[in-house]
């Protein structure tokens, strides 16, 4: 981002102002002093533009679908599994059958109790997308409701991480929907959003590029416990949280310095210091995990379907580049990360990440285009310009595109086209894609266990769909480790193999800010935006 770009941000942020009519086209709402101490109004990171949490693994839709929909287990800020629709569970000795009893007083927000059949009908549409329930699905005898409160699992052959994967926070989440709803196909997008969380999703008024509107749903009963990240008590202390859109940072950014929103999930860095400076606002690091920035390219289709293609990629790539439209001159908020997996944490490697290390090669990078046989096709980038992160990141890829001899048809849209469009399997010039961009949450990638983007299953992968079993068999050793020295030496062993294969390309690892109205407490640190606990005055 240039010094001219940022001082505009800093004068419009300062200036900006949504009056009776919001800068964002929004009418700012008349509220009572009471009931605006009641509506937490909050900035999310990108538009809500549809809500199925199984048919797709955007962060906004799975940190929308948390508010509505519960989970049997709840991941911990210790990252432990934690019971939370479940009442009790049982394993075998053999480890092959898991009985689960749901506990009692739960209930859909349409008044229906919630059943065991519900459970069994969401969990089988969940195993098809997900990456863990597909390799529980693969090993199951069968999955059956026993009575209206207990349902089971048998297996073929033992799954020690089953409780994980059902507490996971990453996307799709095992979020429990009614039988009815959740026996729709997984890969049609539901249109019924009924679920048995703390919050109720107000249908009629959301406005897809403009609000989504969740109520407190009375008939909640919470775990007796404190909240922690989704495990223990979701008790609600507001009775609306109001998702305002506000694509353009500058006008969330004076809309939360005026008290207009309360809350804003992220914040870009060059804003950061003039928030800091209101007294009644807080400005903090997010989540400690951080992310890991994503340019993940099309394996079925030319020239990404070579690997020479995405090992050009990778040699001619600068993370700094990337990490500075995001992080200004703050060096404390990224580094450059040769590795797939998170920084910091136990299983961190950069074996076979020499590729990406040293001075970036254009020269070496158009060769190894030329072997792959690429002769100045269009390459489709698809950015979405209302997420920041996206935005900076396909800037910079337009630029370093062009640099290696590439055609590029870049394709500016919205962050809910490209989580349509990504889906498509068609070719880039039938309205499918070469390349977008993501990220993905430190917390996602510490392992992988439920790190969707690491998966190279073809067919059953994520968006782009590599294949690559050499990989897949590392990933079955990781699960099959006695101890952490076996683990480390599997996870180094993939992420060599990914690298060599250009699974995708990480751009780097960053942290992001959040920021809240100091009226405003119980906000913490995670990679979710957590709503239960959470006050105004």
């Amino acid at each position: 981002m240039t010094i001219e770009r940022r001082s505009f941000l800093k004068l419009a942020a300062g200036t900006a102002t949504l009056g009776g009519m919001a800068a964002g086209g929004l009418s700012a709402p008349a509220l009572a002093q009471g009931a605006a101490a009641r509506t937490l109004r909050f900035v999310p990171q990108a538009n809500l533009a549809n809500f199925d949490p199984i048919w797709g693994t955007q962060y906004v839709v799975r940190n929308a679908a948390m508010l509505v929909w519960d989970t049997l287990y709840g991941l911990d800020s210790k990252l432990e599994p934690r019971r939370q629709m479940v009442e009790s569970e049982a394993v075998s000795a053999d480890g092959l059958t898991w009985t689960f009893k749901l506990r009692p007083g739960l209930k859909f927000h349409d008044g229906a109790p919630v059943l065991a059949k519900d459970a069994v009908a969401s969990l089988a549409r969940w195993a098809v997308r997900d990456p863990m329930g597909q390799m529980i699905r693969a090993i199951q005898n069968e999955l059956v409701a026993v009575d209206d409160s207990t349902f089971r699992w048998s297996l073929k052959k033992p799954y020690p991480k089953m409780l994980l994967a059902l507490a996971k926070n990453n996307a799709p989440c095992s979020f429990i929907m009614p039988e009815r709803i959740a026996k729709t196909d997984p890969f049609q997008q539901i249109s019924e959003y009924i679920g048995s969380g703390p919050f109720r999703f107000v249908r009629e008024e959301w406005v897809p590029g403009a609000k989504a509107v969740f109520a407190k749903f009375d008939g909640y009963v919470p775990r007796d416990e404190a909240p922690d990240w989704m495990a223990g008590g979701k008790k609600v202390s507001v009775d609306r949280v109001e998702w305002v859109i506000m694509p353009d940072p500058a006008t969330a950014a004076s809309a939360l310095q005026n008290g207009e929103v309360d809350w804003w999930e992220n914040p870009i860095s060059d804003l950061v210091p003039l928030l800091k400076r209101n007294r009644n606002i807080n400005v903090d690091i997010a989540d400690p995990l951080g992310n890991i920035g994503s340019f993940r390219m099309n394996h079925l289709h030319a020239p990404f379907n070579d690997p020479r293609a995405r090992r050009a990629v990778l040699m001619a790539m600068s993370q700094e580049d990337y990490m500075r439209p995001l992080a200004g001159d703050d060096n404390s908020l990224w580094k450059e990360s040769a590795s797939f997996f998170t920084p910091g944490t136990p299983l961190y490697t950069e074996a076979g990440g020499e590729i990406m290390k040293g001075k970036r090669d254009y020269e070496a990078a158009k060769r190894l285009l030329a072997e792959a046989g690429y002769k100045g096709e269009p390459i489709t980038l698809v950015v979405a310009q209302d997420q920041p992160i996206t935005k900076a990141f396909g800037d910079v890829s337009a630029d370093l595109l062009k640099r290696i001899g590439m055609n590029v048809d870049f394709v500016a849209t919205d962050w809910g086209t490209v989580g349509s469009r990504r889906a498509l399997k068609t070719p880039p010039s039938q309205g499918g894609w070469h390349i977008f961009h993501t990220w993905h949450a430190g917390a996602d990638c510490m392992n992988p266990a439920a790190y969707t983007a690491i998966r190279a299953n073809g067919d059953g992968a994520w968006f782009g769909w590599p294949k690559n079993d050499t990989l897949e068999g590392y990933r079955d050793e990781w699960f099959a480790a006695p101890d952490l020295a076996a683990e480390k030496a599997a996870i180094a062993k993939m992420n060599k193999e990914a690298m060599d294969f250009g699974l995708f390309a990480p751009t780097g690892f960053f942290l992001s800010y959040q920021a809240w109205r100091k009226n405003v407490s119980g906000v913490v640190k995670a990679p979710i935006p957590f709503f239960w606990g959470v006050t105004k005055s």
